[in-house]
């Protein structure tokens, strides 16, 4: 009778005792479909998915694993390590796939940021001894594990064992500046079949199912890109075009295979998310959405970020560029992504132009896309010609990318709004009054969070019997999905007088078309595209008919601008009309006055890791987080309420919903704890949430919890 080895567990009890045969089983199918969809040997995938966590049969690793077990400080043991203490079971031919899927798979070899790489704890200490200790007695399980999944096994002495470890240290040291495909397939079937334990609608045969994007075929005389042929031959794309062109369908119908789709905002992606979803709803197409926040832990070390990969293989994934950036700088898990990006159709939808750090960063994106064989293809109404110029250089010129643009007779008819310039918001209490009146909707978008939550208090007392909403970054995500949806469809579709008051999420890609907007002044191209909201829907009657914004002059000093910069917004705001027709065949000119040169941003000393077209970090490292983390402003963690923190934890499906995506700056100096589950949040007190106005960051401080442990 074949021995059970269910009681070697692979996660933790808490975690639905899931024992380490069901999880080496789950990841050696994913790394052998993995291995047969990006051109890596699937025989070797397995074994190296099968022998990836073989150590934790070690008492040492299954102790930690039981409830009530407490880390010490000192000496804690690596199962990675122990791993490979039994790689000379295969042909030494196969050593340097195993070492790079094994070895790696959680730490980076070298400066680790918590130094439990293998040359971090090989020079610091008696590594090989520790990780050994009990190995006569334990070695024999992992072997009968091994024995069950085929692998032909044999007695691994201690001496054995010392000369394998003494291998992968030596390989280690040795290994040069480039990235590890390896690496990155074993890191993806890992944590995808984490996904398949945890969530139900996960499933192998789901992956790498090549999009049928024939919907978007569809033709129609009001959207003018539609009636342009698709089929030019050139890799590469550059559509530049006016909100309602049918930009978006003119470039997925420029993609041969899958496609990742970002777009810069969470309200932006959560849109074109449901828009795709639908469109593809009849085919066998996977489309999925990757949140905004990647993973971020505080440490004593530091900080520690990595890339939550979720859905690898999806035909249709939807994130954001700092997403794709993450494998700019080397964060945990870039070359999972990079894995997933090979020879991918990769659409640049908005490119915002309105911080140098954010071009810097979208032209190295570009730089390491076209690296990997991606087709690439750029959509924009805003984009200054000198950045223009250097995203066609870095595409291989005219030769290489399809450029489309729109004639300026047609863009006439494109016009569809008047800008009045006003001094602040009090100025336009009779433009609200006289909206309300006449039962418009009207829409207020606010640079800050907390400008806008101020605003959305004073505007609810003056107007208690209208609908009113605010809507911003920093809800819960469930929360947010509800106030979109809400958003869309009662308070876009209303014929009553409405007012929502909002943020920069509005800006992209949200389907709404209201009829008054009220805005402090953004970048230009951030404005151009918040106007995108009014008068948006193109008909035969609204074609001619012109609608009503107003923009607020922006502030004298910088701390009042943010997250823009002042001068920008200065410039923006002289080169607007007032009191009259904005032309859409003038655009162009007025953001190449607002930019009308660059001092492109040299990223190359700031963490980057692809130079002149070379990789140059060591591989199987990584880096602790983004060089540029701290400089972004961007929703780069997440944190939970005091009351979801146990609902966090016990139902993992449920994790994303729960969390208030926020910028690392404003939440991990405030002295709150962090949990290491999920996308690792910050746990802020009950009274710092509320449904109505979200994230309260001045109450997300220790001393306004309600519960002592939470201190």
């Amino acid at each position: 009778m074949t021995e059970s080895y269910d009681y070697i567990l692979a996660k933790h009890e808490t975690d639905g005792r899931m024992p380490l045969t069901a999880h080496l089983k789950s990841v050696a199918e994913a790394a052998t479909l993995i291995a047969s969809n990006v051109g890596l040997d699937m025989d070797l995938a397995r074994k190296g998915a099968i022998l990836h966590d073989i150590g934790k049969v070690s008492p040492l690793f299954q102790r930690t694993l039981k409830q009530g077990y407490t880390h010490k400080p000192g000496f804690i043991f690596r199962h990675e390590i122990a791993s490979l203490f039994f790689i000379s079971l295969f042909d030494k031919a196969e050593y340097p796939a195993l070492i790079d899927m094994i070895i790696a798979h959680h730490k980076s070899i070298y400066n680790d940021i918590g130094a439990k790489g293998i040359l971090d704890l090989d020079d610091n200490m008696d590594c090989f001894r520790r990780h050994i200790d009990k190995f006569d007695k334990w070695s024999a399980i992992a072997l009968g594990i091994l024995n069950e999944f085929g692998i032909k096994t044999h007695t691994i002495s201690l001496e054995e064992a010392r000369n394998n470890y003494d291998y992968v240290v030596e390989y280690c040291k040795e290994k040069p500046l480039n990235i590890s495909r390896w690496k990155g397939l074993l890191m993806a079937a890992d944590h995808y079949a984490s996904a398949l334990a945890e969530r139900s609608e996960a499933s192998l045969d789901k992956l790498f199912i090549k999009p049928d994007l024939s919907f978007y075929n569809r033709k129609h005389h009001l959207f003018p890109l539609s009636e342009i042929d698709s089929g030019d031959n050139r890799r590469h794309t550059i559509v530049t075009a006016p909100t309602g062109a049918g930009k978006t369908d003119f470039l997925i119908r420029r993609c041969h295979g899958r496609v990742f789709y970002t777009l810069p905002f969470q309200a932006s992606i959560n849109a074109m998310y449901d828009r795709i979803k639908h469109d593809l709803q009849n085919t066998s197409s996977q489309v999925h959405l990757l949140h905004a926040a990647s993973g971020l832990k505080v440490r004593e070390s530091g900080v520690e970020e990595s890339i939550l990969q979720h859905h690898l293989g999806a035909s249709v994934k939807i994130l954001t560029p700092h997403q794709i950036a993450s494998v700019v700088f080397g964060i945990k898990g870039y070359e999972a992504m990079l894995l997933d990006l090979e020879g991918c159709d990769v659409i640049l939808d908005e490119i915002h132009t309105y911080a140098c750090e954010i071009q810097a960063i979208v032209l190295k994106i570009i730089e390491i896309l076209r690296s990997i064989n991606c087709r690439i293809h750029i959509g924009t109404a805003t984009m200054p010609s000198v950045l223009y110029n250097k995203i066609l250089e870095l595409l291989g010129g005219k030769e290489e990318v399809f450029e489309v643009k729109l004639p300026d007779e047609t863009l006439r008819t494109f016009n569809r709004h008047i800008i009045h310039k006003k001094k602040d918001f009090d100025s336009c209490k009779m433009v609200i009054e006289e909206a309300v009146a006449q039962n418009q909707k009207v829409l207020i978008v606010c640079n800050q969070v907390k400008r806008s939550q101020q605003l959305y208090n004073n505007i609810a007392t003056v107007y208690p019997n209208i609908d009113i909403m605010l809507i911003h970054s920093r809800f819960k995500r469930t929360d947010r999905s509800s106030l979109e949806r809400l958003l869309r469809e009662k308070f876009n579709t209303s014929t009553k007088a409405c007012i929502v008051v909002s943020t920069q999420v509005v800006e992209v890609s949200l389907d709404i078309s209201f009829d008054v907007m009220i805005t402090e002044c953004a970048p230009i191209d951030a404005l151009l595209q918040r106007f995108g909201r009014i008068n948006r829907k193109r008909t035969e009657e609204t074609i001619g008919h012109y609608k009503e914004i107003y923009v607020i002059q922006p502030p004298q000093n910088q701390n009042d601008s943010l997250p823009y910069n002042v001068e920008i917004l200065q410039k923006s705001y002289e080169v607007l009309p007032n009191d009259s027709l904005l032309e859409e065949a003038l655009l162009q000119g007025m953001i190449d006055r607002v930019y009308p040169d660059a001092k492109f941003m040299n990223l190359d000393f700031s963490g980057v890791i692809f130079v002149n077209g070379q990789w140059i970090i060591k591989e199987l490292c990584h880096n602790a987080k983004s060089a540029l983390l701290d400089v972004l402003e961007i929703n780069s963690a997440v944190c939970i309420a005091e009351s979801d923190k146990e609902e966090y934890f016990l139902q993992p499906e449920e994790r994303l919903t729960l969390e208030i995506p926020v910028s690392y700056k404003s939440i991990a100096y405030n002295g709150l704890r962090q949990i290491d589950v999920g996308s690792r949040p910050f746990i802020i007190p009950d009274r710092a949430y509320e449904d109505e106005r979200g994230l309260l960051i001045n109450l997300a401080k220790p001393e306004f919890f309600t519960h002592y442990d939470f201190l």
